[in-house]
């Protein structure tokens, strides 16, 4: 398995989630997330993939091209409150996606994945950036690793939102997002607190959050 195939089964299953009928049921519902409703952040979820096509098409910019790690400390969004600008515009970004109704949405994120089943395992780890970075890229799949990253956290999201249990990922989809999670937990947190977390509960810290 390459990270590539991790993206594209992990896309799947987010998506039999985004289209299950007590997602369609709370649609204009709160989510669990402060400010987040429930459509919102299934557009968010919608957004991990959607632009991707674009994005492999597009020719390779003369940006620089950082490690995943780097461009997190660059975008510094881990320590932004919930009512910054930068959170705000996600969660209308969610919204804007999202007000084609649950359907269309789920359909057209359907779309988006057959078309990247055809086209993404050729391609080669070229540099890639979102249009709201900052002025930098990162390699593909490095990218494609901070997308399992967002589909893992946010189906959890998605589902204690709406009361389902939350989607059973593949072990090395797991592997890669909390091996990701937990080295962004080292740029907010001593490295002593995660190890007493991981294996000494009597001595385990409140907090070792990534974000």
């Amino acid at each position: 398995m390459t990270i590539k195939d991790d993206f594209l089964a992990t896309a799947r299953i987010a998506l039999e989630l985004m289209r299950h009928q007590q997602v369609g049921e709370n649609w204009d519902k709160p989510s669990a997330l402060p400010e987040f409703g429930v459509s919102g952040l299934v557009g968010h979820i919608g957004y991990q993939a959607l632009p991707l096509p674009s994005m492999i098409s597009s020719p390779v910019g003369d940006e620089p091209v950082v490690s995943l790690m780097e461009h997190y400390a660059r975008a510094n969004w881990t320590e932004l409150e919930v009512d910054s600008e930068f959170h705000t515009r996600i969660r209308a970004g969610g919204e804007k996606i999202a007000a084609e109704g649950r359907d269309a949405l789920c359909d057209r994120f359907e779309q988006t994945l057959g078309e990247l089943a055809k086209t993404l395992p050729g391609q080669d780890n070229r540099p890639v950036r979102m249009p709201h970075w900052g002025p930098w890229a990162v390699p593909l799949d490095d990218y494609l690793v901070s997308r399992l990253m967002e589909f893992v956290v946010h189906s959890d999201d998605l589902a204690v939102s709406v009361g389902l249990d939350t989607p059973e990922f593949p072990r090395h989809v797991n592997e890669i997002v909390i091996d990701l999670l937990t080295r962004m937990s080292l740029n907010r947190h001593r490295a002593v607190d995660l190890v007493r977390a991981f294996s000494r509960k009597e001595r385990a810290p409140q907090d070792i959050t990534a974000f």
